[in-house]
């Protein structure tokens, strides 16, 4: 066996190769991640113009490469902006564990009968509603647009709480595991333009908030 065909096998070759795949991997998953949403597209417009200003240079465009410079110098604190509810909610990600989420879900099929039980009656009275379960991604940023609860969750006191002119009817409820940690909560609102013209403000905030995080959100329409 000829040993100098191995040669190019340098002890610095596996780090490379190792850094190579992690960067490889990052990047995959980043890519994932923006797909279907609205940062896609601001990414490949990023992309167009680092490819417009590496050919400025090459051709020596001397006032399109020094405006695309300063561009990039600010860029990094635009990104910061642009990506804000994107970066939020990677983070939110990376801070959740399945063993700390273990401990936060209560008794899942009891709560999805109480849920369901209260959907049932609210929708035959015809009230409306917009309840939120909380997924990976923490809701507490909009608990204190509402009232803040530690109540467990129960048919009659969803439907209570959306009674018509109760002070909490108008706004979401936030569940997590089998508690109600918030009622008459504030959701933001869509971003994009809605076809259906029949989709009132809970139809909207529900999108909004499926938007930003991975909460579970039920609508009753009145």
């Amino acid at each position: 066996m000829n040993v100098d065909a191995f040669k190019f096998l340098s002890p610095r070759l596996w780090p490379d190769l190792f850094e190579i795949l992690i960067v490889t991997f990052v990047i995959y998953r980043f890519l994932l991640f923006l797909v279907g949403t609205r940062a896609l597209q601001i990414v490949i417009g990023l992309v167009i113009l680092s490819l417009t200003y590496f050919v400025a240079v090459f051709a020596k465009f001397t006032m399109i490469s020094t405006l695309l410079g300063v561009v990039f110098t600010y860029g990094a604190f635009a990104a910061v902006v642009v990506f804000q509810p994107e970066l939020r909610n990677a983070l939110a990600r990376l801070g959740q564990s399945r063993f700390m989420r273990a401990f936060s879900r209560g008794d899942r099929q009891s709560v999805a009968e109480e849920i369901a039980e209260a959907l049932d009656r609210l929708s035959r009275a015809g009230t409306g509603a917009i309840i939120a379960v909380e997924g990976d991604i923490g809701l507490e940023e909009f608990i204190t647009t509402g009232v803040p609860m530690e109540a467990k969750v129960s048919a009659d006191l969803l439907t209570t709480i959306f009674t018509p002119y109760s002070p909490l009817h108008d706004g979401a409820i936030l569940i997590r595991g089998d508690q109600i940690i918030g009622a008459g909560c504030v959701l933001p609102l869509t971003q994009f333009k809605v076809a259906d013209k029949s989709l009132g403000t809970r139809h909207r905030a529900a999108l909004g908030l499926s938007e930003e995080t991975d909460a579970t959100v039920l609508v009753v329409s009145e």
